[in-house]
């Protein structure tokens, strides 16, 4: 199963249980919609209900299943750990993310819900959408895992960013849609994100950009296109910048570690 994200959608019983003693060679994330769960590993049991997100690691010998007298409601999807980058996912055997606010909330259901619907496909592309959802949840734990909150403003627009990221959009258009002044906007997101608003599109056009040379057989050229650029020299320089080689090494590269 490398590379091949699943999904389901569970509402089980209290004698419902999973056991693997050996753990698994992928990761699982589960989002509880209703009900209460447990993880058991070596380290203890961490029980999950509505509004929080576990993940799982791969390797790690488990048991899940229903609380005793309920019944467990959830959306889970097994993948690889190729499919996030490692610096977002946690170190723990088993994390689990509370989500509190109603909003975020529908945003994760929403997400798992294009993975429900995307994972039934086996084309490539259909991959890479569920990957792309993935990411929007790892995000959005990792924003939980963060000591100082992450203003409603920022969020909202890399939730935007993120929606319609090939879609031309500027700074003044951003700061419009969050209701706020375009320098004001500016100055929240690099102090809250480290990065300048135009630096983190570019850098998540690239990584889409990245896993479509890998998993699709669009062009470097379609590809630039796809992801929202409209200068392909102005692409290879940001592809370069990150990856630190070009589109069609990264794409040979990648296919031969699959081989």
């Amino acid at each position: 199963m490398h590379g091949i994200i699943i999904a389901g959608h569970y509402d089980k019983g209290a004698d419902y249980m999973s056991k693997r003693p050996n753990g698994m060679s992928d990761w699982l994330i589960a989002y509880t919609l209703d009900g209460e769960g447990y993880f058991r590993t070596p380290a203890g049991e961490k029980r999950c209900g509505a509004g929080d997100i576990v993940l799982l690691r791969s390797g790690v010998p488990h048991q899940y299943g229903t609380v005793e007298g309920t019944r467990w409601h959830f959306v889970w999807s097994h993948f690889a750990q190729a499919t996030a980058e490692i610096s977002m996912l946690p170190e723990e055997e088993v994390c689990v993310r509370h989500i509190d606010d109603s909003p975020t909330q529908r945003r994760v259901y929403r997400a798992f819900k294009r993975i429900l619907m995307d994972s039934r496909e086996r084309h490539a592309y259909w991959q890479e959408l569920c990957t792309f959802a993935l990411r929007e949840i790892f995000t959005i734990m990792l924003q939980k895992s963060s000591e100082s909150s992450v203003d409603p403003r920022v969020e909202e627009t890399l939730h935007h960013i993120s929606q319609q990221l090939s879609e031309p959009f500027t700074v003044e258009q951003l700061a419009r849609t969050v209701g706020v002044s375009p320098s004001r906007l500016s100055h929240l997101f690099k102090q809250q994100t480290g990065r300048s608003i135009i630096d983190t599109v570019n850098r998540m056009r690239i990584e889409q950009a990245a896993l479509m040379l890998e998993h699709t057989n669009r062009t470097a050229y379609e590809v630039c296109g796809d992801v929202g650029f409209h200068n392909y020299n102005h692409f290879i320089n940001q592809f370069r910048k990150h990856y630190s080689t070009s589109p069609s090494a990264y794409r040979k590269l990648k296919s031969q570690r699959l081989l």
